[in-house]
């Protein structure tokens, strides 16, 4: 029997996988946009802080991921639901492009293009969200492509503490050393990582200015 056949046989057990690997992929990506963001963008106006935000980030990716489930595990809220604890390790990893993405594209606004809207009477807010914003935003989306990508190569570690996913294929070939098992969860991942990476990066080059 063949990859193919052997997902074919089991799709109803690949697809219940892949439907929440999306889900911890969607939320560790969406959590990591929603801190990561903002923490750009102080970091962009407030450079004394750029080297500590950049810095821990940076720390973060540099911790082995099954060591890091394991040193969130015995935190009390997080070890009763291993999904938590999953959805929390993803997104602090998938923090630094999206952080470093948004610091970059912020800087990289013509800073002629902001000394006229402050000429024009523009507030603060009204600079980041009508100017600094929209020319920065594919910049930013492009960190939260690679953030998208780096959460579903992640996701199948989630299945080593039961958090589910398409890694329980994984692991489970391992065991067994059957490559068969093995390929059911790493082509549908995979498959989930392309998808990620063509769809953000669609959406990018739409918002691209020109």
């Amino acid at each position: 029997m063949n990859v193919l056949q052997f997902i074919l046989q089991n799709r109803t057990q690949v697809l219940e996988l892949t439907v929440e690997h999306l889900w911890l992929v969607g939320w560790s990506t969406f959590l990591a946009a929603l801190i990561g963001i903002p923490l750009g963008i102080l970091i962009a106006h407030w450079t004394r802080l750029n080297k500590p935000v950049l810095a821990g980030a940076n720390i973060i990716q540099t911790i082995p991921s099954l060591a890091l489930f394991g040193f969130l595990l015995p935190v009390p809220w997080l070890g009763e639901r291993v999904d938590r604890l999953a959805i929390l390790a993803l997104t602090l990893y998938a923090l630094l492009p999206i952080i470093r993405n948004t610091y970059e594209g912020i800087r990289g606004v013509d800073a002629a293009v902001v000394e006229a809207g402050r000429g024009m009477g523009l507030t603060e807010s009204q600079l980041l969200f009508q100017i600094e914003l929209p020319l920065a935003l594919s910049v930013i989306l492009s960190g939260v492509r690679v953030a998208a990508v780096i959460c579903v190569g992640l996701a199948t570690i989630a299945a080593a503490i039961g958090a589910g996913g398409l890694g329980e294929f994984i692991f489970r070939g391992l065991a067994m050393v059957d490559n068969r098992v093995i390929l059911a969860g790493a082509i549908p991942a995979a498959i989930l990582a392309l998808l990620a990476d063509f769809g953000v990066g669609w959406i990018e080059k739409r918002l691209r200015p020109r």
